[in-house]
């Protein structure tokens, strides 16, 4: 299982806009996404994000990666909110008693009879895809984005040049973690170590065993990145020339309009008729 940070290669709308309004993109839809509670406008959502990163060329490798690494924290999720989540859900739905979906033995240790309500799995069902929203809008906004232009956009907003610097390259950084962790497994699997056949527990000792070599490396590479900028006397100062403009076209501010339109419109529904909040209109069929 492979995993690589990624520029787009297919032109797109995201592509061709600018990196403001695209990370302003991100931070509505964050905030609706925490906002909403409505397991069916969450997913509703979160379908809609994943349409448009197959449409701006985002991988389906990529993102069956994401949910494949998600899933123990899913299960989790739904597990905690189905068992344990009673007060708050009574709260938000105005019941005094929950739907029992199963029951576990009196007799089992610390978990004997605990109930597994309808109502909760439904939250954690909301949990899970509000969380599948704002992780899948990262590679939306990152991936359909040049890094110099990440780093020319970020300082058009007012971000110190440190700051963008730094988160750029960071960005740069992971390519060459995932690389070395690669060129590390097939070493091992050129001495005959066959991952194929080991169990989790088994495939966990081994990435264990590849984290010492991987963080030695990683510092050998910090320090020679250290060097570079010593030696070309790094200052931060954003008062320089750069290779790639960041001029907000008309569809970038078509884009910030609409989802600041979005957003108050969002807020508004949710606050007057409870549309996105959990036992809400969008949820009278569920409970």
């Amino acid at each position: 299982m492979s995993m690589k940070f990624q520029t787009v290669e297919r032109d797109s709308i995201f592509t061709r806009l600018d990196f403001r309004p695209k990370i302003y993109m991100m931070l509505v839809l964050t905030i609706i996404a925490l906002m909403w509670e409505s397991p069916v406008v969450q997913l509703v959502l979160a379908f809609l994000i994943l349409i448009a990163c197959f449409v701006s060329g985002v991988k389906m490798k990529f993102i069956r990666t994401i949910l494949l690494i998600m899933i123990p924290f899913y299960i989790l999720l739904l597990a905690t909110h189905g068992f344990f989540n009673i007060a708050q859900v009574k709260s938000l739905t105005g019941k005094e008693t929950l739907t029992t979906l199963f029951s576990i033995p009196k007799n089992w240790w610390i978990i004997g009879g605990l109930n597994f309500t309808a109502e909760g799995f439904w939250y954690g069902i909301n949990a899970i895809f509000k969380t599948l929203t704002i992780v899948l809008v990262v590679p939306l906004v990152i991936f359909t984005t040049d890094l110099d232009n990440i780093i020319v956009g970020m300082v058009r907003a007012k971000v110190p040049y440190k700051l963008a610097f730094i988160f750029s390259a960071t960005l740069r950084f992971f390519p060459l973690l995932f690389s070395e962790i690669g060129n590390i497994i097939q070493a091992q699997r050129l001495r005959g170590l066959a991952m194929e056949k080991m169990n989790i527990i088994q495939r966990v000792s081994v990435y264990a065993k590849v984290a010492v070599p991987l963080i030695l490396g990683a510092m050998v590479q910090s320090q020679q990145l250290e060097i570079v900028l010593q030696s070309k006397a790094f200052s931060g100062d954003p008062d320089r020339t750069y290779l790639h403009e960041s001029i907000l076209s008309p569809l970038d501010y078509g884009v910030l309009i609409f989802f600041t339109l979005f957003l108050i419109a969002a807020f508004v529904a949710w606050l007057v008729w409870r549309f996105g909040a959990f036992g809400g209109p969008t949820d009278h069929f569920l409970f």
